[in-house]
């Protein structure tokens, strides 16, 4: 899963997904800075100077947008769950049940793929908002590797009511409905619809889409999956 690198405004050239928040113990620090934007997409397991191989997805450019939405005075902040890092992702729907690993923000302004070895293995956005916590999580996963299909090959079969879950470290489950599955060209993906913070807890799924670009070693769209807290 392929991050793009960074850009000063809404443009992901490889997509930009760029989560933001951390939860209320980092949001007031966040938006102090700039809210980072991660675009994701997808990479896959293989190596890029073999043009034999499947080529994998990539994950989507980072870039900076405006701080996170705050609460009016008094407005309650809708279901939330305390911080806690998600332990293992279950849709059952797709027949998903996969672990989590971190993902940060590299060197180059992107966001770090999951190992493509494991084609079972979800990856979350680990400085920004837990699922369950306000604020908008990104997990991300590869569709494919050079080899095999991978976990999140058949997110598109999702649909608006599906529910999906999510196991934490502290023993609770967060459970979220789908509101709607949406696919982006990489080259117009909406990263401040995609990962600006939002007032109650809400999810984003991601992975790559679309027809594969041989030449640019990459998939032409994103998917999305928005989902809430139930």
């Amino acid at each position: 899963m392929a991050v793009p690198p960074p850009t000063p405004a809404d443009n992901p050239g490889h997509e930009e997904p760029a989560p933001t928040g951390q939860g209320s113990h980092t949001t007031m620090m966040l938006s102090a800075v700039v809210i980072l934007v991660l675009a994701l997409g997808l990479f896959g397991g293989h190596d890029e100077s073999s043009s034999d191989a499947p080529a994998p997805p990539r994950a989507a450019p980072v870039s900076t947008s405006a701080p996170p939405p705050r609460q009016a005075a008094g407005q309650p902040a809708g279901r939330h769950l305390p911080r806690s890092r998600p332990v293992r992702l279950l849709i059952p729907k797709i027949s998903v049940d996969a672990p989590f690993t971190d993902l940060a923000i590299g060197s180059t302004g992107r966001l770090e793929p999951p190992p493509a070895h494991d084609v079972n293995l979800v990856g979350w956005h680990a400085k920004g908002a837990s699922p369950g916590e306000t604020g908008t999580a990104i997990i991300a996963g590869h569709v494919d590797t050079a080899t095999s299909a991978a976990v999140f090959v058949n997110l598109g079969e999702l649909a608006k009511g599906d529910v999906f879950h999510v196991d934490r470290a502290d023993g609770r489950r967060a459970s979220f409905r789908v509101d709607s599955v949406e696919t982006f060209d990489k080259g117009h993906f909406p990263s401040r619809r995609v990962y600006e913070d939002t007032a109650t807890a809400q999810v984003r799924l991601i992975t790559c889409a679309g027809d594969y670009d041989r030449t640019a070693r990459d998939y032409t769209d994103n998917l999305v999956v928005f989902a809430h807290l139930l």
